[in-house]
């Protein structure tokens, strides 16, 4: 058989997503036939000692100290972005109008602005056959595809609700340093663009339709932070005693939304939506139920490898019915483990390297595209501005 060509991937970034997507790289060709066989050639990060030693340990053949000369070298193929926000529009658009391949962690940008010109550019670039995907990964948990295959079946009818959470804990202490995720110029927003664009992406894949207008609250309920301290994992402990900045996004947000609905003029689902770090005991609860005409879906990715099903057409007391995700059926899953072993988080981003490896080998568009994170870039602004103007109703921006 024919070696498949290589796809020579350059990564920008090379923390927490750094890591993830490392592991992706590695482990996608190894479980997974794909029409273009991915090397981790160089990795970019300002630290040198750092950058180094994340090579070292995730396995890239070689450093950059800035992500420019990645994009310069002709032995790269494919920018992965996995660095704050505010970089994002510059690292994409630069890569992309060099000819390369782009995948870049969500939020796109850190406004609409930039996501419209990343938009522009990645159009652009796909004419010329280079193509871009945004790093949404929970559309690759087996349970969440699941569900949107069983939407698209018609099992639950017409949506008329969509409830959706994404619940963590590690600001709750606060005394928690302050990083990166805290400065708005930095990330863009707090929990609304950090796990709250999950949500909104997953609920508008799932459904099939767009958000049209939000009602909105935001909090920030600890305005300062330890500049210092132990880092664990996203937070830490920073000493009460030495000097504090300022919290500059959201702590929590709260929102509730029309959608657009299946056809021009239909009556679609209504939603509500919440986004926090401060939830106690609640680690990664992103959480998803729709309810039909004709049924009900609820996932919670702290059960990540079952999805709750109610069939209206069975007897009422039936209740909703558990499907462990993990037959060879189901998405994704039959290029694993036996049935009834399940799958982690790190299992997305393998997925997502395996949808985004398979479209450029057949030169198809990815998803989600640049313009489909543009869609949920115009619903974190919506829900800004309403919660900036006491939770009046915004309209989400239908242009581009």
């Amino acid at each position: 058989m024919t070696e498949p060509q290589p796809l020579r991937v350059g990564m920008v970034g090379y923390s927490f997503m750094g890591a993830a997507h490392s592991h992706a790289w590695r482990t996608a060709p190894r479980f997974f036939d794909l029409p273009l066989a991915p090397q981790l050639t160089a990795v970019a990060g300002r630290n040198e000692e750092g950058v180094r030693a994340a090579a070292a340990k995730y396995g890239w053949d070689s450093v950059e100290t800035d992500w420019r000369r990645l994009i310069e070298r002709d032995d790269i193929d494919l920018i992965d972005i996995c660095t704050p926000g505010n970089t994002h529009a510059e690292i994409a658009i630069a890569a992309l109008e060099a000819g390369k391949h782009v995948l870049c962690e969500k939020p796109l940008a850190n406004s609409v602005e930039e996501a419209e010109k990343m938009t522009t550019v990645a159009r652009a670039a796909a004419e010329r056959g280079v193509l871009s995907m945004c790093g949404f990964s929970y559309r690759r948990t087996p349970a969440l595809a699941l569900a949107k295959r069983m939407v698209d079946e018609g099992r639950l009818g017409d949506i008329r609700h969509v409830r959706a959470q994404y619940l963590q804990d590690w600001l709750s202490d606060a005394d928690a340093p302050l990083t990166w995720r805290l400065d708005k110029s930095k990330s863009g927003s707090g929990s609304l663009g950090d796990i709250g664009a999950h949500s909104i992406d997953a609920a508008q894949w799932i459904t099939g339709q767009a958000i049209t207008g939000v009602s909105a609250l935001m909090e920030t309920f600890v305005r300062e932070r330890p500049v210092g301290g132990d880092f664990v994992g996203l937070g830490g402990h920073g000493g009460s005693d030495g000097p504090k900045g300022p919290v500059t996004v959201d702590d929590a947000a709260l929102f509730t939304a029309r959608f657009s609905g299946k056809h021009d003029g239909g009556t679609g689902p209504v939603g509500i939506f919440e986004a926090t770090r401060f939830a106690l005991g609640r680690k990664n609860a992103m959480r998803l139920e729709l309810n039909g005409t004709k049924g009900s879906l609820a996932f919670d990715f702290e059960d990540m490898n079952s999805l709750q099903f109610y069939d209206a057409s069975l007897e009422p007391d039936a209740g909703f019915r558990k499907i462990m995700v993990t037959e060879p059926s189901h998405p994704y899953t039959g290029n694993w483990w036996p049935t009834g072993h399940g799958l982690g988080y790190e299992h997305g981003f393998t997925h997502q390297v395996v949808d985004l490896v398979n479209a450029i080998g057949a030169g198809e568009q990815p998803s989600p595209s640049f313009a489909d994170a543009l869609q949920v870039q115009k619903v974190l602004a919506a829900v800004e501005a309403s919660a900036a103007a006491e939770s009046r109703w915004q309209n989400v921006d239908k242009e581009h």
